[in-house]
Parts: structure tokens; C-alpha cells; sequence
């Protein structure tokens, strides 16, 4: 990455905000602010990667557009939207990753998963918009094409099976009106099921099964295990955000980011269990579950997009991942 920037981070306390981070971080040229209000990560989280300022929102620092190095974190909520005008004066880009993930929580939930999903993003499009800030990377996801016959792709249409699915289809709805209206560069991620080092606070499958392992629990399936996802490793997911940060004339589009390998939880779970035994790990009870509300069965991308306008596709092998993964997992216990 040869180009310097001032990168505001929403959520960067969080499993992809601290691998980026790590990442951007490496080059001190850089200047990294991040907003973010420690419901999932924490500041020991992003005490791994980087020294950091804590900043007060009413601080001199900020009042002065002091971007500063080592990275500024201001603990902060994405809903108030003068916070999000004040933090976001002399950004470069925006990196938004601060969202209420997950279909589950959105089922449970839908009424917050909306304000946080839909509020919180028009809040910080808002913010691009009023201080003149040209790029705007948004965090997004295969949901919002919902039921349909993969791979998906970007040209899809958009039936969204869950809240969490509704959501970010409205999240990138409003990029496309701020790119087509406003002219701000907006580029729409849909990532795949993410997984890596680092995610020791992931409700997601890969580090939800590892850590149900470690601690001896049974590890639950939901429904018959033969619904497929496209897994992707973290070291290559950041890799796309700095891309859609730094690529030029890719504002208004939609990028899917994930591997264009279709891989069943059975199939999942096994490569894992694989790998625990090698590391040790040899006893490994599982129990198959209730299908969840919202879920869908089939899903994998058509990455072709993103290899083609960002020059982007993934690097690592499943089986290379999940090593990475279960080894930190292992070092941190």
C-alpha cells in the first residue's frame, strides 16, 4: 500500500477493525481514528495491534483536527450523529464497520438492528457528505440477496430473508443514493463468513466452534449441517478494504468478498476438527440443533467483479486458515 490517508474506523475495536489496523498501522505515515462503543471489542482488543490515544469527544485534540500518531480512539456510539460530524473533519476515507451483525440478533431484535444498520450508516454518509470526504467504504454482506440459487453475484436481485438482511440492503441503497446524488465514492463490501486470528469475541461459526472445543462444550449444528457458506480468511478480507479505500473509479459499486468455493458446515467442521486433533485437541462432542429462523441454505460468491475492477481475490486455503486460526486460539488460552 503506497498511499498514505487519514482513515476514520467505525468499529475498530472489533475482529475486522483490528486486523485492518494491524495491517494500515504498519506504515506510521498513516493516521488511524477510531469510533467505536466496546459492545463486542474492547480496548484490550486493540491494545494487540497498536498503541493508541484514548480521546475524549469534547477534546482540544479534536477540536484542533489533530490526527494524530499513534491511532486516536474516541469510545462513542454510531446513532449520535454530531459525534460522527465532529470525528469525521479531515478524514480521508471512511471505513465502516460498525453494525449489529448477524442474522440472529437481528430476528430477536429487528427494531435495533434497523437503528444501528440503516441510522447508524446514514449518520456517517451524512458526516462524508458534510465535510467533504470523498471515499466511504461500507461493510456489507451476501444477506441482502436472501434466498436464491448461488453463486451470488452482484447483479442479483435483493430479497432479503432476515432483518439483518433488510438492513444492510437499505445500508447500501443509501451508498448508492450518496455516490449517485453527492458524488461520494461509496464502495459496498459483501463479505463472506469471515474467520482468522483475532476473533476471539466472533459469534461466527469457525470461532464459535473453536471456542465451544477449548472449553469442553458440545459443539452445535444447526439443522442437518448441509447449508453452505463461503468462508473467507481475515488476511485476505482486509486486503479488499484497503482496496476499496485506495482503488480509483470504483465509486458506486458493489463488490462481493469472499472465495467462490461453496462449503457445507459438515464439510466445515470436519477440515476444523481436523486440524484440533492435530494440535491435540482429540476429544470433540457435537450435536445437531434447530434450524434458525432467517437462515439461508445455499451461499457462495461469484467473486469475478472484484478480481476484475479491484484487482482483488483471495489467497488462503481453507484448510491454511483455520491452522492460523485454531493457533491463535490455542496461544491465547
Amino acid at each position: 500500500m503506497s498511499e498514505t490517508l487519514r482513515w476514520l474506523i467505525t468499529g475498530g475495536c472489533g475482529f475486522i477493525g483490528i486486523n485492518l489496523i494491524n495491517l494500515i498501522g504498519k506504515d506510521t505515515r498513516n493516521r488511524i481514528r477510531i469510533v467505536d462503543n466496546l459492545s463486542v471489542g474492547s480496548k484490550n482488543d486493540l491494545a494487540t495491534v497498536c498503541q493508541f490515544d484514548h480521546i475524549q469527544a469534547d477534546s482540544e485534540a479534536l477540536k484542533r483536527g489533530d490526527w494524530s500518531n499513534p491511532p486516536q480512539l474516541i469510545v462513542g456510539d454510531i446513532l449520535d450523529d454530531q459525534l460522527a460530524d465532529f470525528v469525521t473533519k479531515g478524514a480521508d476515507v471512511i471505513i465502516h464497520l460498525a453494525a449489529n451483525t448477524g442474522v440472529a440478533p437481528s430476528v430477536e431484535n429487528p427494531r435495533q438492528d434497523c437503528f444501528y444498520n440503516v441510522i447508524g450508516t446514514l449518520n456517517y454518509l451524512e458526516a462524508a457528505r458534510t465535510n467533504g470526504i470523498k471515499r466511504f467504504v461500507f461493510a456489507s454482506s451476501g444477506a441482502p440477496v436472501g434466498e436464491t440459487i448461488p453463486p451470488i453475484h452482484e447483479e442479483l436481485p435483493a430479497h432479503p430473508v432476515s432483518p439483518y438482511g433488510a438492513s444492510k440492503l437499505a445500508g447500501e441503497g443509501y451508498c448508492s443514493a450518496y455516490f449517485r446524488t453527492f458524488g461520494i465514492e461509496t464502495v459496498a463490501l459483501r463479505f463472506g463468513n469471515v474467520y482468522g486470528p483475532r476473533s476471539g469475541h466472533k459469534s461466527s461459526l469457525v470461532a464459535k466452534f473453536i471456542r465451544q472445543v477449548l472449553n469442553g462444550e458440545t459443539l452445535e449444528i444447526y439443522g442437518n449441517g448441509k447449508q453452505t457458506r463461503d468462508f473467507i480468511y481475515i488476511g485476505d478480507l482486509v486486503q479488499a478494504i484497503i482496496l476499496g479505500a485506495t482503488k480509483d473509479k470504483v465509486g458506486g459499486e458493489i463488490f462481493q468478498i469472499a472465495t467462490n468455493a461453496e462449503t457445507t458446515v459438515n464439510e466445515l467442521s470436519e477440515k476444523l476438527f481436523e486440524v484440533l486433533k492435530a494440535s491435540g485437541i482429540k476429544e470433540i462432542k457435537v450435536k445437531n440443533a434447530s434450524a434458525r429462523l432467517g437462515d439461508v441454505m445455499r451461499n457462495f460468491s461469484d467473486t469475478s467483479k472484484a478480481k476484475n475492477i479491484l484487482g482483488w481475490e483471495s489467497k488462503t486455503e481453507l484448510e491454511e486458515g483455520l491452522q492460523k486460526t485454531v493457533d491463535w486460539f490455542l496461544d491465547k488460552k
